[in-house]
């Protein structure tokens, strides 16, 4: 069983991907992290983002325990992975990872879960069940701004809000795996919705769904 979570950044992804594994006993991968371990590596290392040919080495060579990193959540790595996101090459270097992930999930598992900006299109086309999350934009700067808070990073809305959109343009816009719904992805409006109701709303859909039958 593999599920195919995509969506904007702060529609929700993150929380719905960790009640959904919980629940159907799925191993969880946070694309978005392996990206934002590579940015901390070049960070770390005083390397520029800009830098195609060392994007495409920390990619090939990153320390997979960068992931669980706290600096990873932080707005200015946040930034930097959807920078080096732009770059092609370092997508082909993480595409083989994520689809490892994908078809061999550890043994005991159901299934995997991804989640991301193009798992459904390009990483996992042959997902069983594909969501797309999404929520106005004004409430997903309202939720960072508070995750933000939580963790004692200075942030202000107007800031927050100005990053996101500039965000959903290079996520929407690159010429490589660009963010967009796939055509037969279930589409998960989570502005007026609580955590709990999106978990449910999304349990509806899976369990109304075969199971695609492509895989099998």
């Amino acid at each position: 069983m593999i599920v195919a979570i995509d969506g904007p950044a702060a529609s929700g992804k993150g929380t719905l991907v960790k009640k959904l594994a919980e629940y159907y006993n799925l191993e969880a991968l946070d694309t978005g992290s392996l990206y934002r371990a590579v940015a901390l590596s070049m960070v770390i290392s005083g390397d520029e983002l800009q830098d195609h040919n060392k994007a495409l080495q920390h990619s090939l060579n990153f320390d997979f325990r960068l992931t669980q990193s706290p600096d990873l959540r932080t707005a200015e790595i946040g930034v930097a992975a959807s920078k080096i996101a732009l770059f092609q090459d370092v997508r082909k270097a993480l595409f083989s990872f994520q689809r490892k992930f994908a078809t061999n999930p550890p043994a005991g598992k159901s299934g995997t879960i991804l989640d991301g900006r193009d798992i459904a299109t390009v990483v996992c086309p042959e997902a069983d069940y594909k969501i797309f999350v999404t929520a106005q934009i004004e409430i997903r700067a309202k939720r960072r701004l508070k995750e933000l808070i939580e963790r004692n990073q200075p942030a202000i809305y107007a800031s927050v809000l100005n990053e996101l959109r500039d965000r959903d343009v290079r996520d929407s816009t690159r010429k490589s795996a660009p963010l967009q719904q796939s055509i037969d992805a279930f589409t998960l409006d989570t502005t007026h919705l609580t955590a709990d109701q999106a978990f449910k709303t999304a349990q509806k859909y899976i369990a109304s769904e075969p199971i695609n039958r492509q895989r099998i």
